[in-house]
């Protein structure tokens, strides 16, 4: 039954990135001239991405605090990471963002051929040369007023338990002096875990927007120690929805 249900869900979402890519281009075509930060594209993204959810009758997304997101405001968004699915489900924000993502991923025909006309920001894990450019663009985004979607993870984890967390996203924080916006998403992974492509069963997905953490409140933190203070508020979170589902 997954094994059907599954071939159903990548045909059709096939479907839509093929058949929601044209508009795309000449949304880009269009605004180019105008649209520096590729805000109505993004738009547009979101949703594109969000479709593939809301078709979808095999799971229930659901959203907790998107109005804790000042849309006036630029943010360094950190995201646990469990899935694939990670990726659509938290375009239903529709909050405008620039993804931090590993290089791979842009080179997927239509996927990543959008992901290169919103400016989304690439990195090469293992790769100094790779993170030092993907630091320097992070830093252009912000200037500009675009915020940034950041897995720290850096992967997907393979039990829906948080890992450790990188440093990159928190020395950019404390280097910009950008408020952090933690969001805790559960249930991807267990509808579409890190090995495999076989979706699993009927399953509720939540995602909470977690409080925003000022640039104040950490101007002493180091990276590493900031890292760990949001991980640890991100894990409490995380305890406190599989309390309640």
């Amino acid at each position: 039954m997954d094994i059907m249900k599954s071939i159903l869900v990548w045909f059709f979402g096939s479907l839509i990135v093929v058949g929601l890519f044209p508009p795309a281009f000449l949304i880009w075509i269009c605004t180019l001239a105008f649209d520096r930060r590729m805000f109505i594209l993004h738009v547009y993204s979101c949703f594109w991405g969000s479709t593939f959810t809301w078709l979808s009758p095999f799971w229930k997304v659901k959203i907790h605090g998107r109005r804790k997101i000042d849309p006036r405001k630029t943010y360094i968004i950190v995201s646990n990471h469990q899935s694939l699915l990670d990726i659509v489900v938290l375009y239903r924000l529709f909050v405008h963002f620039k993804w931090v993502a590993k290089k791979e991923l842009f080179r997927i025909p239509f996927v990543g051929w959008n992901m290169l006309m919103n400016q989304y920001v690439s990195i090469e894990r293992g790769n100094p040369a790779s993170v030092k450019k993907m630091i320097q663009v992070s830093h252009d985004h912000l200037r500009r007023g675009s915020s940034l979607m950041i897995f720290p993870e850096g992967t997907r984890s393979e039990d829906t338990r948080m890992k450790r967390f990188k440093d990159g996203a928190f020395k950019l924080a404390i280097e910009t002096g950008v408020p952090i916006i933690p969001i805790v998403v559960e249930g991807t992974g267990y509808a579409l875990p890190k090995k495999g492509f076989i979706f699993r069963g009927f399953h509720r997905i939540e995602v909470h927007v977690l409080n925003e953490i000022p640039p104040e409140s950490f101007k002493d933190h180091n990276p590493g120690s900031l890292s760990t203070h949001v991980r640890d508020l991100m894990i409490d979170q995380l305890d406190k929805i599989r309390e309640n589902r």
